[in-house]
């Protein structure tokens, strides 16, 4: 029998995290620095069906359904029939509202219907990681940190976003419900605004810059948990 190996051997190198950098503007310095941010808790990889099926699922869910079409029941002529069977030289017709007839009724027509279904919320939270991690790896996430408002201000918010250079539609994620926040970003053209909790997939992927307002990078990868705790 082979006796065992001492603990003396030389362990394996522990894996390098994974690291982006992120734009940070600070209040009220007003200055803008380059901070690492550790990516490895949201995989390796964006997974890019995960983040269709949710795309799809979240453009399903905006339709409204009302589609409708009238049937050969719901037109409005007259049923009579318009010429009598024969001897008129003409094809033989019921009513005006046969569905070959122009203005007649549709046959197998949309009527209206709920498109709205729902993933499981594993999937979901898988997809809210990778289009997180999409966007870090790709410098499209900026933070801003020491913004204090007590009162709406659209003034210190369009501030920060001409310091970090943002061109298009901008996303800010707050750590919690800020109703002066809200108000004073709102006024900002392609602009929205909305609490790390309630962020889905299909809101980061929609923007093209991201903002994490006081920390809000952090309350965001905590509702969206790791990848290790989604692979128990």
């Amino acid at each position: 029998m082979t006796p065992r190996a001492s603990g003396g051997g030389k362990r394996p190198p522990a894996k390098a995290k994974a690291m982006a950098s992120i734009s940070v503007y600070r209040f009220p310095e007003g200055k803008v620095e380059e901070r690492p941010a550790d990516v490895s808790g949201l995989g390796k990889r964006p997974h890019r069906r995960v983040l269709r099926e949710a795309a799809i699922m979240y453009e399903a869910n905006r339709r409204a359904g009302t589609h409708c079409t009238k049937t050969r029941a719901e037109v409005d002529f007259t049923n009579k029939k318009p010429w009598a069977q024969k001897h008129t030289g003409r094809a033989r017709a019921g009513t005006r509202r046969s569905p070959l007839w122009r203005k007649g009724g549709i046959i197998h027509g949309p009527r209206p219907r709920d498109y709205s279904y729902a993933m499981p919320r594993k999937a979901l939270r898988a997809a809210v990681r990778s289009a997180l991690l999409g966007k870090l790896l790709d410098g499209e996430v900026r933070a801003v940190e020491g913004l204090s408002l007590d009162a709406p201000s659209t003034k210190k918010v369009a501030t920060a976003v001409r310091a970090l250079g943002l061109a298009g539609t901008t996303l800010f994620v707050t750590p919690a419900r800020d109703d002066a926040f809200w108000r004073s970003a709102r006024n900002l053209a392609g602009a929205s605004v909305r609490p790390a909790a309630e962020v889905n997939a299909y809101d980061l992927l929609a923007h093209r810059n991201v903002v994490m307002v006081n920390g809000a990078l952090e309350a965001l990868t905590a509702a969206a948990g790791t990848a290790r705790e989604a692979a128990r």
